[in-house]
């Protein structure tokens, strides 16, 4: 906020809130973050499969959209809802088919710190700022002294709050699912020591030495 402050509010001609302000370059930069993670849970750790590609697809779509202007300007009027469309239809394809897996791991993960921080930082994002930022309700406030750039900035801080919480949620995932990749390979580690073990030790049990039975007879 000191950043937002000095760079984007003190602006030296004016503020600014624009496309190309820190706030929303911030804004971009921890959704990529948040994506990358998803990622990097869905194919290092190899858990949350179902999940992490869900909320992995929610976070590049909401990235491209935060970079509508330019894609619109430089590659082609309405180029962003092609590159959505592209990202939601695979990944809705793969969570419909593994359909029970995301059922499972919902069930997992809906009482976790992670998903709590996701679902506080969706409401205030997508829910709350839309709502906070509303030419009416600016108007209304400031009647006949109403500036844009005033509604702008509190809408767009607004977003980098709940981005903020986003990227909390992403990280308590992270770690959600590096500790349930390292409880699998202890579980597969364990399973497979017993079965090696009694391989090597039962002919030692059950097999007399050959000095033994020269003893004996």
């Amino acid at each position: 906020m000191q950043a937002v402050l000095t760079i984007d509010a003190r602006h030296a001609e004016a503020p600014n809130f624009s496309e190309t302000s820190l706030t929303e370059l911030t804004q971009a930069l921890l959704l990529l973050l948040c994506a990358v993670m998803m990622g990097y849970i869905r194919y290092r750790y190899r858990v949350l499969r179902a999940i992490s590609l869900l909320m992995g697809a929610f976070f590049a779509m909401s990235l491209i959209r935060e970079n509508d202007l330019w894609l619109d300007t430089y590659v082609f009027d309405g180029a962003w809802e092609c590159l959505v469309a592209l990202v939601a239809l695979p990944s809705l394809v793969v969570t419909i088919r593994t359909r029970h897996d995301f059922v499972d791991e919902f069930a997992q993960v809906s009482n976790s710190l992670g998903f709590g921080l996701f679902a506080g930082g969706f409401l205030t994002t997508y829910v709350f700022s839309r709502l906070y930022g509303r030419s009416e309700l600016w108007q209304a406030l400031m009647g006949d002294h109403y500036l844009r750039v005033v509604k702008d900035a509190a809408e767009e801080i607004t977003e980098l709050t709940g981005y903020s919480l986003l990227l909390f949620a992403s990280i308590e995932l992270l770690l959600m699912g590096k500790a349930l990749y390292q409880a699998r390979s202890a579980s597969n580690q364990r399973s497979q020591v017993p079965v090696g073990a009694s391989e090597t030790t039962a002919p030692a049990a059950t097999v007399p030495s050959p000095c033994s039975a020269g003893s004996a007879r």
